[in-house]
């Protein structure tokens, strides 16, 4: 059983969530998402079970490791937790989910004490060939609270019975297990040619919540690319506005001046 944590979240685009435990409680984080901890918070870095569950992790994008962070002190204890790319940190209830949601890979951030993350495949091989982001997934479970993070901004929607979205694989932030989860063709040749969003969309078929998110990090990271690529392929005239928008992209990261 999963320790109850109570929890707040600061910001609104570079979020952190502050857990706060009981004596004896802790909370499992993914590796490098600590932010701060107060005095008598113990961390206890491994693999959260064995060697497998380590490399199941992996499969889902996460560190082989995981640390707990324990409150071994007489009274109540804080512990923060920081998002690693501006979006938005996202709270589930797995009591209210049924005990499991399904995440899009790499997206934990922590959880209670006592919650378990699995690899969860989608059951189509047309998902594994041409789904993308969308063939692994994260099971989270358990009966506590999750926190996963998310890109841009967050929509949650609740699709009712026989209820279809249609989702670019990236956007999917998680969804309940009682959604139907598959990849569709998007037919006709200029879609083909020309769409730019892919060939292949998840459909979602309620009944459940889903959540969606506006940026994934793969698509920040494309653009990116293609700011850098142009702004390395010649003079100043012909950079053009995606070079430049890639260079003012790349110094805000690493935080440089103007």
């Amino acid at each position: 059983m999963a320790d109850v944590i109570d929890y707040t979240i600061y910001g609104n685009d570079l979020q952190l969530v502050e857990v706060e435990l009981d004596p004896g409680e802790g909370v499992r984080a993914e590796v490098g998402t600590m932010t701060y901890m107060e005095d008598d918070i113990e961390m206890q870095t491994g693999t959260g079970g064995g060697l497998f569950k380590g490399f199941k992790r992996m499969i889902t994008g996460e560190s082989f490791f995981i640390t707990t962070f324990m409150n071994n002190g007489r009274q109540k204890r804080r512990a923060a937790f920081s998002a690693p790319y501006p979006g938005k940190i996202v709270p589930f209830d797995l009591d209210v989910f049924n005990g499991q949601v399904l995440c899009q890979k790499d997206s934990f951030l922590c959880a209670a004490r006592g919650i378990e993350i699995e690899v969860a495949f989608t059951k189509k091989i047309g998902a594994g060939l041409f789904g993308g982001e969308g063939f692994i997934l994260q099971r989270l479970t358990g009966d506590g609270m999750v926190f996963a993070h998310a890109g841009g901004t967050v929509i949650e929607k609740t699709l009712a019975a026989g209820e279809t979205l249609r989702v670019d694989t990236g956007c999917i932030v998680a969804f309940a297990t009682t959604i139907q989860y598959d990849i569709r063709f998007v037919g006709g040749f200029k879609n083909a040619l020309f769409g730019g969003e892919g060939l292949f969309l998840a459909t979602l078929t309620g009944p459940g919540k889903v959540y969606l998110q506006s940026l994934p990090f793969s698509r920040l990271v494309d653009r990116i690319k293609q700011g850098t690529s142009s702004s390395s392929g010649g003079g100043d005239e012909t950079r053009g506005a995606a070079g430049l928008g890639g260079d003012i992209l790349k110094n805000i990261i690493s935080g440089g001046g103007g």
